[in-house]
């Protein structure tokens, strides 16, 4: 028994344990040619991430590794695919340029830094089961965050598509900057990455449809218009060196370092290190929140189980991965993700062997690189990006929640004129902000009974039958310190406009906690009634907030008070209100 309590902990830290005894040849076949498909696209993604991060482009590749195979033995997702993506990118430029200059030794020392950072708080966060603290970036602020992210990384690549110096933390400074040096525009660079862009945007829109109508599958033509970006390297590739572009101020990336980057860990310096923990622990919301919500999407299509506590274990892991070999932090991206599932993959070894096609172009291709425009990069980080500009999601949320609009719009300028970190950390504020104004003033109705039912509703919405003794009242919300005091207050001024008033009823339905000043509010609340010779009746009382009461003298106070339903509760104080409502025809 005790063996097999053993084996099931083990298996559900190390999920690999589950699927790899039942590996079959068909699984690895497949896995390896959605592998082969996979490590093609995520070349040019590593590469521009690692330029969008402030790093060498072999730092892209080097991120791309150890990840994909740590999450292949952490991981409960079948599809998710680790490495770099562009928000963590970005948040990592934001963390370290203003600790070293890029390029140096430095530089790269603060971003391993950062990742093994981002891993340890994953960890930590997964062995206590904290998954639940991503809930504090809520849905306007990550899709605000998005937006803005998506507009600064777009801005920032003008710079290596135009060939116009410019320089800038946030997209304000940017744009300022493009604009004040945009006479210096290289026009050979614009040259290439200008049409790039437009390739690559004419790919994404228009080829799945051309190749579908040709006759090709739609699984196979998506892959293919996800290989845009390959194809634009290429053919760059070929004009540039061809015709010796470089040689007309055309940035190229250069000499590639070939060979699998050396294991190290970041060395322990203390006050880089605590410089490094907020933005660390923001990127590490970030980075998981965005991960889940991938794994997620794409299990659910296949009717699959993700873990989020294992999956914070298995990002963690695949971070601190990251660093050893390197790199950067890395998350869980959207675009390699749905490659991966649509290729088919079987299960998170097509991960492993995509880290080997990588390993492999890293040892032998990279000197084909020698030639790659920046600009092709930019371009293809432009593109990538694009997608997460939604300013549609500001007006659609508005039109639902105006609150959730604003800490989205709030979102979006903060992070445009004070940067990605400072934005992000000013979103989670109003979110907070926000969801304590709301609680702290929750919906209270006045109910009555439904003719013809045991059903009460709101006075103002339905017609219900009340009587001037009995109050029944509901509140939609638990019970704590933020609004404790507006309870008393409500049903202090029902009182005193209810002078036959005789029994007041609280519905506890909708009230899912009730904290130690909840309780101080309704004691105060059945002596204040007390006084006034009410009785004090509570109904609906949920199984673990009565556990709670019991322990306390309020409960022995009131229990004789306590009902199981709203409608025992009237029919205790008027059964022949109660009965004769029941018996009437409902509206």
């Amino acid at each position: 028994m005790k063996l097999g309590k053993s084996a099931n902990l083990l298996r559900s830290y190390f999920p690999i344990l589950e699927w790899a005894p039942k590996y079959k040849k068909k699984t690895a076949i497949n896995d390896l040619v959605v592998a082969l498909i996979v490590s093609i696209m995520l070349v040019p993604q590593s590469l521009a991430y690692a330029q969008l991060a402030g790093l060498p482009p072999e730092i892209g590749l080097y991120a791309s590794m150890a990840p994909l195979i740590l999450y292949a033995v952490f991981g409960t997702s079948r599809s998710l695919s680790v490495g770099p993506v562009a928000v963590t990118s970005l948040m990592t430029f934001a963390a370290v340029s203003p600790l070293a200059e890029q390029g140096t030794p430095e530089y790269m020392m603060a971003a391993m830094v950062l990742a093994v950072l981002t891993g340890l708080i994953l960890l930590v966060l997964g062995f206590l089961k904290l998954g639940f603290l991503s809930n504090f970036i809520s849905f306007p602020v990550m899709a605000g965050l998005g937006t803005a992210v998506g507009l600064q990384i777009a801005a920032g690549q003008l710079t290596p598509v135009l060939g116009v110096p410019a320089k800038g933390g946030t997209f304000l400074a940017q744009i300022i900057s493009l604009v004040e040096n945009f006479e210096q525009i290289n026009i050979y660079i614009a040259a290439i990455g200008v049409p790039t862009v437009v390739f690559l945007l004419l790919v994404r829109k228009y080829l799945v449809r051309i190749l579908l109508k040709i006759g090709m599958g739609k699984t196979l033509a998506g892959i293919l218009a996800k290989m845009g970006p390959v194809f634009a390297i290429i053919i760059t590739i070929i004009v540039v060196g061809g015709l010796g572009l470089d040689k007309e101020g055309v940035t190229i990336i250069g000499e590639v370092p070939s060979g699998l980057p050396v294991l190290a860990l970041p060395p322990f310096d203390l006050d880089l290190w605590s410089q490094l923990v907020t933005p660390a622990l923001l990127i590490a919301i970030v980075a998981y929140v965005a991960s889940i919500s991938v794994a997620q999407t794409l299990a659910a299509k296949k009717r699959q189980h993700v873990d989020p506590n294992q999956e914070l274990l298995a990002l963690g892991t695949a971070n601190i991965g990251a660093s050893i070999c390197g790199g950067f932090p890395v998350a869980g991206g959207f675009s390699r993700s749905i490659v991966n599932f649509e290729a088919g993959a079987e299960t998170p070894a097509a991960g492993a062997y995509a880290a080997v096609g990588i390993a492999l172009v890293t040892l032998f291709l990279t000197p084909l690189l020698f030639f790659l425009p920046s600009a092709v990069l930019g371009a293809t980080i432009m593109v990538a990006v694009i997608s997460m500009v939604n300013f549609k999601a500001v007006y659609k949320t508005y039109i639902y929640s105006p609150s959730d609009a604003v800490a989205m719009a709030l979102t979006i300028i903060l992070t445009l004129t004070l940067g990605v970190i400072p934005g992000l950390i000013a979103g989670i504020g109003i979110s907070l902000m926000m969801y304590l104004y709301r609680t702290s003033r929750p919906h209270i109705a006045i109910v009555g009974q439904v003719p013809g039912t045991q059903h009460f509703r709101n006075i103002e919405r339905q017609e219900v039958v009340t009587s001037p003794e009995i109050i029944s009242m509901r509140i939609d919300e638990s019970l704590y310190f933020p609004n404790a005091r507006l309870l008393g207050n409500k049903i202090g001024e029902i009182v005193a406009n209810h002078p036959e008033l005789r029994h007041f009823i609280l519905n506890c339905s909708a009230v899912n906690s009730i904290d130690a000043s909840g309780l101080e509010s309704l004691k105060s609340i059945n002596l204040r009634l007390s006084d006034g010779g009410i009785k004090f009746h509570l109904s609906e009382v949920k199984g673990p907030i009565m556990d709670g009461l019991k322990k306390t003298e309020f409960y022995q106070d009131i229990k004789d008070y306590i009902h199981f339903t709203h409608y025992e509760a009237v029919y205790s104080i008027d059964p022949e209100l109660a009965n004769k409502t029941m018996n009437q025809t409902a509206v």
